[in-house]
């Protein structure tokens, strides 16, 4: 069924309303015809309604009776017309603090909230890095009508140190600026190190990086920390990380004997 989508904080609210509901011809100036809004043309679907917190207050409870009800008029009608629609909604606000400061309905909170889902900030999510940036810059590539660039290792371990507070907009911005200013087809760290502001702050937070093997111990940090979310699978964390199986097993093992060689190295230290 179809699926239909509204960003609540793009119009004004007579817009919005409109938008949502219809309208007959004659209801403003400048409509001169009857349309049908999203309720309607969502009939048996889905509407997403992104950003519900910019909502006003009025129209939200023109929105709570539909949910409730399954009623509305179109702007400029009394006919109320049906509708039976899937309503997701979004919203980067604290609801529930905003039910509390007044700035949105109780009721409507109560009524939307009923599977609440949380994404949590890519910085939670760090081994979704790579997966993503491949996503954009192929995106990037069929937009341009060129091959798709891509991230060398430098540059992907980098992607993964950094704490994205801008979360999956800012990741796309980078994206966007390094398809468009690398030179070539395989776009280096060196690019990209200059835009992650905060890296080294999250370097910091890696903990036991050490001076001149730094690269090698933040890729070794961000492997660890896949393998930590996906239970330990190598596979499923190859995938995560853009890689071959093969290749982290190799480097799990190249990690294993190095730690035994250290070890080695300090037991014979405090003998000596």
């Amino acid at each position: 069924k179809p699926m239909m989508c509204l960003n609540c904080a793009a119009l004004s609210a007579n817009l919005l309303e409109s938008e949502l509901f219809g309208h007959e011809r004659g209801a403003y100036t400048g409509a001169d015809r009857a349309r049908k809004g999203r309720f309607e043309m969502a009939d048996e679907g889905t509407l997403l309604l992104d950003e519900i917190s910019e909502m006003a207050m009025p129209l939200q409870a023109k929105l709570l009776r539909v949910l409730q009800e399954g009623e509305f008029e179109r702007v400029g009608s009394s006919a109320t017309r049906r509708s039976n629609v899937r309503v997701v909604a979004t919203t980067n606000r604290n609801l529930q603090e905003w039910v509390g400061s007044g700035q949105f309905r109780e009721d409507l909170y109560y009524r939307l909230n009923v599977l609440p889902v949380t994404l949590v900030p890519l910085r939670s999510r760090i081994e979704d890095v790579p997966q993503l940036a491949t996503h954009f810059l192929s995106q990037i590539a069929k937009r341009d009508g060129r091959e798709p660039a891509r991230f060398d290792k430098s540059a992907i371990v980098l992607l993964g140190a950094y704490n994205w507070p801008g979360n999956i907009r800012e990741l796309e911005n980078v994206c966007e600026r390094a398809a468009t200013l690398s030179t070539n087809r395989l776009i280096p760290g060196s690019l990209v190190e200059n835009w992650l502001v905060n890296t080294s702050q999250t370097v910091e937070e890696f903990g036991g990086l050490r001076p001149g093997r730094m690269l090698e111990d933040m890729e070794r940090r961000l492997i660890e920390h896949a393998l930590k979310q996906h239970g330990g699978h190598r596979e499923k964390s190859a995938k995560a990380l853009g890689m071959g199986v093969r290749t982290l097993s190799m480097k799990l093992k190249q990690w294993r004997e190095q730690d035994t060689a250290d070890k080695a190295r300090a037991g014979q230290l405090q003998r000596v």
